[in-house]
């Protein structure tokens, strides 16, 4: 991975929530800084009624929630609104971005949208497969091991591009691994 600090939006958190390996993910991202802006916390918290599984991701350790309480924050979050079109929708994903400029840090986000801009923009952006490979990479996982949390994610509903027999080939095929 490029980077030590990684900046969260709610869709990774929340899916590995959901499906019970948020313990897991912690292990992939031990010795890595995990931020969480505020927004994105409030909007996991949003989603509880729905899932209460989310509720762990509030209470995890290993990650740090960053307020946008400075004016420069709150200044990158409104250009990184008009970025990615935020009306109501993904404000995460602009909030993410903001704090992941300041910081020079990775933002990891799964929306396509979002990514695009973020890149067009300078931000190193990310998803959930690349944090996966990169794990791979590191010795943390193996390849079998990444596509079953492939397959634990897709179950619980997330769209990714690939099931997770088809991991390692999507991951080599896209520079992953």
């Amino acid at each position: 991975m490029t980077s030590t600090h990684l900046v969260f939006d709610a869709t990774s958190l929340s899916y590995f929530a959901r499906a019970d390996r948020l313990d897991v993910l912690g292990d992939l991202l031990a010795g890595m800084e995990t931020i969480v802006p505020h927004v994105v916390r409030e909007e996991i918290r949003d989603g509880l009624a729905d899932h209460p599984a989310l509720a762990h991701v509030l209470d995890v350790e290993w990650r740090r929630v960053e307020p946008l309480d400075t004016l420069d924050r709150i200044r990158r979050f409104t250009v990184w609104t008009a970025r990615v079109g935020a009306g109501t929708r993904n404000l995460g994903e602009a909030s993410v971005l903001a704090i992941a400029e300041e910081l020079h840090a990775v933002a990891v986000i799964d929306d396509r949208d979002a990514t695009r801009v973020g890149r067009a923009f300078g931000i190193d952006v990310h998803g959930t497969l690349w944090l996966l490979a990169g794990a791979c990479r590191e010795g943390k996982l193996t390849e079998v091991g990444a596509g079953k949390i492939v397959d634990a994610l897709a179950a619980e509903g997330m769209r990714l591009p690939c099931k997770g027999a088809g991991f390692p080939r999507f991951a080599k095929a896209h520079g992953l691994l």
